[in-house]
């Protein structure tokens, strides 16, 4: 008998659950869509103008559909017994405490999940794993099902992890580089996988649909953020060469990236990832592998972090020996404090680890960030940290140019388009001398000369900037362009 899918749940309103689930909606106006949380705050914010995650082309698509078939609700047990099909996009965080921390991802919540879908159902249901998960986490879900079944009660369970990126989340969605669906290989299982498959072919090519076992779709969302991750962490071990060599990463990448083996993508140097997966689903593979008693693997996938964690700390090193080895009481701009543009998510964000290094030598921080708010910044900073430390050393404006006055350095953690665009001559005028830009994302490359003309000493990713003579002294040295031009002198 073919399964068909009118009503969809969501379990979790976050930055997975509510973009997906209102492209779902977008896409499918036949399919009543309710995304479900506990925080009601957040579900708020889904019905009002003001939406809880900043994602482009975002708030169009949830004004198209929501109050029609799309909905944000706190009522879970209400939308779990409407649905057909329920999806779990809870957070699932690595472990902090007990066999794991550090490393396996923390399932309570995805158990819960399980729990009350059994206790609250009525029907057939099939129940999708969204959130990254360990492999085989499909088999608990339905251990936890099969020993809370009642009679007239059927449910599948299916795999469907998300690729999406955050930034471009909305076009990730909308065309996808490929849906992978896993499931049993029962004939019950591969109903369900083609009742899902139903979804996404009303605007999903066929030919981008994949099917496989459970257990293969579970790992291949972990594998393929490891290899994504392994790709940046090798590029900025190779940025640390060529600062010593005198080699330019940028040019090094663009050379790697034409060899088609290879490709160009994932391969721009920087201050290090971040995000809520990269290192969760790393450290959650190296987890696994140890679990399976395969430690070389293990210690593979290790260096992974581990060189993402040197790149950081040589970071804030390199601006500490800049700043003549010393930051105690000097005031540093951050510019940027979100893991990457167009996002509002400061999950793992590289700037929360080299704030917290100069933090640690007495650095005043002054941070502006154009999408994060300034309690995001002081909740992140606070982690495990003394608060009344944070409050005295951090400052965060609304200004990048506030941010900028009277500071010793200017350093670039996230590479917003609108960093490139700002009025560095007036910055440098409001600076301390010598002028320092520290550029953790090589978004000025195009500008070294012009900054430096300037006045600024300018230092970047995997790249010895040649340090040219600046016509500037003080605040009141005139600008070089407007120099007369020197006399000429009888020979």
């Amino acid at each position: 008998m073919m399964m068909e899918v009118k009503s969809i749940c969501c379990i979790g309103a976050g930055y997975v659950g509510g973009p997906t689930c209102s492209v779902i909606a977008h896409m499918c106006p036949d399919v009543t869509v309710t995304v479900v949380d506990l925080n009601e705050e957040r579900i708020r914010a889904w019905n009002s103008d003001n939406l809880p995650i900043f994602e482009p082309g975002l708030q169009e698509v949830v004004e198209s559909c929501r109050g029609v078939n799309l909905f944000f609700s706190t009522d879970i047990d209400t939308a779990i017994q409407d649905a057909d099909l329920i999806f779990i996009s809870v957070n699932t965080p690595t472990k902090t405490f007990g066999i794991g921390k550090g490393r396996a991802a923390d399932l309570k919540y995805i158990e819960a999940c399980a729990r009350r879908i059994a206790d609250v159902s009525r029907g057939c249901k099939i129940v999708v794993e969204k959130s990254t998960v360990p492999v085989r986490a499909a088999e608990s879900i339905r251990r936890i099902f099969n020993a809370n079944i009642k009679s007239s009660l059927n449910f599948q369970v299916l795999s469907n992890p998300e690729f999406l990126a955050e930034g471009t989340a909305i076009a990730d969605l909308k065309n996808p580089d490929r849906v992978l669906i896993g499931g049993d290989e029962s004939p019950e299982g591969q109903r369900a996988i083609e009742a899902l498959r139903r979804i996404y072919e009303c605007w999903v090519p066929k030919s981008k649909i994949i099917t496989t076992n459970t257990w293969s779709s579970e790992l291949s969302k972990l594998a393929a953020n490891a290899f994504l991750a392994q790709r940046i962490s090798s590029i900025n071990s190779i940025s640390a060469v060529c600062e010593v060599t005198g080699a330019d990463v940028e040019e090094v990448a663009h050379a790697i990236g034409t060899d088609q083996r290879i490709g160009s993508r994932f391969l721009k140097a920087s201050v290090g990832f971040g995000g809520s997966c990269f290192q969760k689903d790393v450290l959650n593979l190296v987890y696994l592998c140890e679990a399976l008693n395969l430690p070389e693997v293990a210690r593979y996938w290790q260096q992974v972090i581990e060189i993402n964690d040197y790149q950081r700390k040589r970071f804030s090193s390199r601006i500490i020996g800049c700043l003549f080895n010393t930051v105690t009481d000097k005031k540093i701009a951050l510019l940027g404090f979100a893991f990457k543009k167009d996002t509002g998510d400061t999950r793992e964000s590289s700037t929360i680890y080299i704030s917290g290094y100069l933090m640690d030598e007495g650095a005043r921080l002054h941070i502006y960030d154009p999408k994060v708010k300034k309690e995001q910044i002081v909740q992140d900073l606070s982690h495990g940290e003394d608060p009344s430390r944070v409050s005295r050393l951090v400052t965060v404006c609304t200004d990048p140019y506030d941010a900028c006055e009277d500071a010793h350095a200017i350093v670039i953690c996230t590479e917003w388009d609108m960093f490139k665009e700002l009025d560095y001559e007036r910055i440098y005028m409001a600076m301390l001398k010598p002028a320092f830009i520290f550029d953790g994302r090589r978004i000025l490359d195009g500008l070294h000369e012009q900054l430096q003309l300037i006045g600024f000493q300018v230092e970047t990713i995997g790249k010895r900037v040649k340090q040219r003579i600046s016509f500037r002294g003080n605040k009141d040295t005139p600008n070089p362009d407007h120099l007369p031009a020197p006399k000429r002198t009888k020979q």
